[in-house]
């Protein structure tokens, strides 16, 4: 069952950090050649979030490295707060972070080099709310 709660979703945030390196580019037509893990069709074009190996090998650019924490708690999409409460932590310590909320979890792609410190913070955080 999704939870709404903001209080029970930190105390049970339990954040996962993928070792893969990911990369936000834009296309206006996605090649065969990529598996996004995510798309959104933008006026602009269509953003994507891929694996970085498979963006360097279709000769796309992007710009930054990224690694994917995936908030494990199963988050409804109706909740309020979350997004505002991670990222406030986030912001406090300088990490960026670019939210994607899918049905069941919400992942946060933060700078590669900033992945530890941010898992320390979100942990802290369910710390905190307990």
């Amino acid at each position: 069952m999704a939870i709404t709660d903001l209080s029970t979703l930190l105390e049970n945030l339990q954040p996962i950090l993928d070792e893969q390196d990911y990369v936000f580019c834009t296309v206006t037509v996605v090649s065969d050649g990529l598996k996004p893990l995510a798309t959104f069709r933008e006026g602009e074009g269509i953003s994507l979030i891929c694996q970085k190996e498979e963006v360097e090998a279709s000769g796309l650019p992007y710009d930054g490295i990224f690694k994917k924490i995936t908030l494990s708690v199963y988050s409804s999409l109706e909740a309020v707060g979350l997004t505002a409460a991670v990222s406030t932590a986030l912001t406090e310590a300088n990490i960026s972070a670019n939210v994607v909320a899918a049905y069941h979890h919400d992942h946060l792609f933060v700078p590669a080099d900033k992945a530890a410190e941010a898992m320390g913070i979100l942990k802290g955080l369910g710390d905190k709310s307990a």
